[in-house]
C-alpha cells in the first residue's frame, strides 16, 4: 500500500501499523483490509470481482476511531502529484491505450487453393444482394481476402478504406475478429459508439473474446460510461486468468473513477451529522481531561436559559458518552452562542461549536470558529491544536506546523501541543521527531496514556520492536485497569501473527470496557477480536457474532459495518456483502471514506454484474479461487 496523502487528522490516538512488515495481519482494522485485498489480488478478484486498491483506508495514526480512513483526501491528491507521478501515470495511460489500438487481428493461415498469392491485390467486390448468391465456400475465401485487404488499409492508417472492407467481409461471413478489427479502425477514428456498436456484437458471437472486450472497455471510459467500461475490464482479467497486468490496472483505475464520481454526489447530498458515539468518544479522548472552566461547576448558580447554563449543559452532556448525550452537546453549544452574554466563556464555546461542527463534517464553518476562537483567546491553545488538525485534513500541513508553532508561543509546557505535532511528525514519515515529542508529552505528564501508546507505535515503525514491546509492557504494568493498552497491545501481537496472545489482550480490553464504561463501550476491541479469529482461525461465525455485538453497541460505526460486509465477502455472500458496503459509504464522513467504502461496494456490485451477465464465468471464479488461501 502506498501512503499517498495525508491522514485525516484530529483523530484518538491510536496504532498505526500500516507499513510494518509485509504481514497485513495487526493493521488497523481498515489499513488491514485495503492491504490484504491488494496482496491477494487474484483471490479477492474471485471473491469480489475485482482488486480493490483504492487504499483510502489507510489509518495513520488515529485508529481506534470508528472511521479510520487517512489517506485519500479526494481530488486535491492530483494536484499533490509530483511530476514524475504525474508522467508515470501517463505513461500508462498511454500504454493502456495503445493495448487497445493494436493491429488488427491475424486469423489462423489456411491452406486452400483458390486463394491468390497476395490476396490484397483484386479484391472481389461485393454487396447484400450479390453475397445472397455466392456459395458457403466462396463467401469464406472472399471474406479472408477482404479482411486481409482491412489489415492493409488499417496499416497504411487508411481507416476509412479499412471500415469498408471489414465491412464486407462481415457480409461475407459475420466474424468476430472482423467486428473487432473494424473497431479497431473507429477506435483510432475516435468513434467511441461505433467501437460499442461493432465490439458488441463481435462479443455476441464470441462472448470470451478479450480483446473485444478491452476495446469496449476503452470506448466506454472514453464515453465517461465508468461503470460499464469497469464491467468490460472486470471480466476481461476473469476471463484472462489475471495474466494481463494493463487490464488489471484498468480495473483500478476504473474502480477509483466510479467511486468518486459517485462519493461526490454523496457528499453534496450528504445530511451533515455527528458520526458514532465511538468516533466520537475517541476523538475528545485525543485531548488530556481538564476540568470545566471556573464559573460552569454543577455548584454554581447560572440563570436557567443564559448563555453559560448552555454552555454548562452541553459539558454535562458531553460527559455521558452516548449518541444522545453528543448530541444535546451540539445543540447546546449552539444554543449558547445564539444567546450570547458569556462573558469570559465565549472563546472556549467557540471552540466546542467548532469541535462538534468539524465532527459534523462542516470544515469551513469549524476554522471560522476555531479562528474566533484564538482571535478572542490567544492563550487558550487547544484551539490551534485543533485548527491545526483540521489544516492537516484538508491537506495544509504548513499551516499545521504554524498552528503548533503558535500554541507553543503561548503555553511552551502543554504536554496535548507535543502529542500531536508528534502526530505530524508521524504521517510525514519523521519518525525520530515523533519519538523526541511523544517522549516530551510524557516527560510533561506521564499519565496520559495515549503518549506511552503512540511512542511504543513509533518505536514500532522505526524496527526497535523489543523497545516496542518494553514500552507497552510498561503501559499495562502502570495503566492496568485501562482496555486501550491491552486492545493496542493485541494489534501489535497480532501482526506478529501471536495469535493466542493477541486473542487474550482483547478479551481482556472488552471486560474493561464492559465494567469502565457500560454506557458508552469502544466497540473496537470486538472488531479487532473478530479480525484476529477470523485471520488465526477463519472463524466466520464467531466474528460475525462479534461484529454484530458491536453494531447493536454502536449502529453507526462505520468500521464495524464495514468489516462485517468483508466478512460476508470472504464467504461469497455477494449480495449481503453490497449491502453492508453500502451503510458503509452512507456512514462515512469525509469524501475519502466515502470512496474507499464506495470502492468496496463497487467491487461487489461488478461481480454481481459479471455473474449475471457471464454465468459461465462463475465455475471458473470458484476453481481460481481454491489456489489460494484464506486472509491472514
Amino acid at each position: 500500500m502506498s501512503a499517498e496523502s495525508v491522514p485525516i487528522p484530529g483523530r484518538p490516538p491510536a496504532l498505526d501499523t500500516s507499513s510494518l512488515s509485509s504481514q497485513s495481519s495487526s493493521l488497523p482494522i481498515w489499513d488491514r483490509l485495503s492491504t490484504w485485498a491488494s496482496e491477494n489480488k487474484a483471490i479477492v478478484y474471485t471473491i469480489a470481482g475485482i482488486a480493490v486498491v483504492v487504499t483510502g483506508a489507510g489509518v495513520v495514526y488515529y485508529s481506534t476511531d470508528s472511521r479510520t480512513t487517512a489517506r485519500n483526501l479526494g481530488s486535491d491528491e492530483k494536484k499533490r502529484l509530483s511530476k514524475k507521478e504525474r508522467k508515470k501515470a501517463k505513461k500508462d495511460k498511454d500504454k493502456e491505450q495503445a493495448q487497445v489500438k493494436t493491429e488488427p487481428e491475424q486469423q489462423p493461415k489456411q491452406k486452400t487453393s483458390t486463394v491468390e498469392s497476395d490476396p490484397s491485390e483484386n479484391l472481389p467486390q461485393v454487396d447484400p444482394s450479390t453475397v445472397e448468391s455466392l456459395p458457403d465456400q466462396e463467401r469464406k475465401e472472399y471474406a479472408t481476402r477482404l479482411k486481409i485487404g482491412g489489415n492493409k488499409a488499417y496499416g497504411d492508417k487508411s481507416y476509412n478504406e479499412a471500415i469498408d472492407l471489414y465491412g464486407k467481409a462481415i457480409l461475407c461471413k459475420p466474424d468476430p475478429i472482423f467486428y473487432s478489427n473494424r473497431a479497431a479502425c473507429y477506435n483510432a477514428l475516435g468513434n467511441w459508439d461505433k467501437v460499442v456498436e461493432d465490439t458488441t456484437a463481435a462479443l455476441a458471437l464470441d462472448s470470451e473474446y478479450v480483446k473485444a472486450l478491452n476495446r469496449r472497455a476503452n470506448a466506454y471510459e472514453n464515453l465517461e460510461s465508468y461503470s460499464e467500461a469497469l464491467l468490460d475490464y472486470t471480466a476481461s482479467c476473469i476471463i484472462d486468468g489475471f495474466r494481463n497486468e494493463q487490464s488489471a490496472h484498468s480495473v483500478e483505475r476504473l474502480l477509483k473513477k466510479v467511486a468518486e464520481a459517485k462519493g461526490k454526489a454523496i457528499l453534496e447530498g450528504k445530511e451533515k451529522k455527528l458520526p458514532s458515539p465511538t468516533f466520537i468518544t475517541n476523538y475528545l479522548g485525543s485531548f488530556r481531561p481538564r476540568p470545566r472552566p471556573e464559573g460552569l461547576g454543577d455548584d454554581i448558580d447560572l440563570e436557567e436559559g443564559s448563555g453559560k447554563a448552555q454552555l454548562r449543559a452541553g459539558l454535562a452532556a458531553m460527559e455521558k458518552k452516548t449518541g444522545e448525550g453528543y448530541h444535546a452537546a451540539s445543540t447546546a453549544f449552539d444554543k449558547a452562542l445564539e444567546l450570547r452574554d458569556l462573558g469570559e466563556h465565549e472563546s472556549f464555546a467557540y471552540n466546542m461549536r467548532g469541535t462538534f461542527r468539524y465532527l459534523r463534517g462542516e470544515n469551513a464553518d469549524a476554522l471560522k470558529d476555531l479562528d474566533k476562537s484564538v482571535e478572542l483567546d490567544p492563550s487558550l491553545t487547544q484551539s490551534y491544536i485543533k485548527r491545526a488538525s483540521m489544516h492537516l485534513e484538508l491537506g495544509n500541513r504548513e499551516g499545521a506546523a504554524q498552528d503548533f508553532e503558535k500554541a507553543m508561543e503561548q503555553k511552551q509546557d502543554d504536554p496535548d501541543i507535543y502529542y500531536h505535532r508528534a502526530q505530524l511528525h508521524f504521517i510525514l514519515g519523521e519518525f525520530a521527531e515523533a519519538a523526541k515529542d511523544y517522549q516530551k508529552s510524557i516527560d510533561l505528564d506521564r499519565d496520559f496514556i495515549f503518549s506511552h501508546v503512540q511512542l511504543g507505535v513509533t518505536q514500532y515503525k522505526m524496527g526497535s520492536i523489543a523497545s516496542s514491546m518494553a514500552t507497552f509492557r510498561r503501559c499495562i504494568k502502570n495503566f492496568d485497569k485501562t482496555p486501550d493498552v491491552y486492545n493496542y497491545y493485541g494489534e501489535l501481537l497480532l501482526d506478529q501473527q501471536k495469535y493466542s496472545e493477541a486473542i487474550e489482550k482483547f478479551d481482556t480490553a472488552i471486560e474493561l470496557e464492559k465494567n469502565s464504561k457500560p454506557m458508552g463501550m469502544n466497540v473496537l476491541p470486538l472488531i479487532n477480536k473478530a479480525l484476529g479469529l477470523f485471520q488465526w482461525k477463519q472463524d466466520f461465525q464467531e466474528a460475525q457474532k462479534l461484529c454484530q455485538k458491536a453494531l447493536i453497541i454502536d449502529p453507526e460505526c462505520d468500521i464495524a459495518v464495514a468489516t462485517m460486509a468483508q466478512l460476508l465477502l470472504q464467504q461469497g455472500k455477494v449480495t449481503d456483502a453490497l449491502k453492508y458496503f453500502q451503510q458503509a459509504a452512507e456512514l462515512s464522513r469525509t469524501e475519502g471514506e466515502i470512496v474507499n467504502a464506495l470502492s468496496y461496494a463497487e467491487a461487489t456490485r461488478t461481480q454481481l454484474e459479471v455473474q449475471e451477465k457471464y454465468p459461465q464465468l462463475q465455475s471458473r471464479l470458484q476453481g481460481m479461487g481454491g489456489q489460494f488461501g484464506a486472509m491472514r
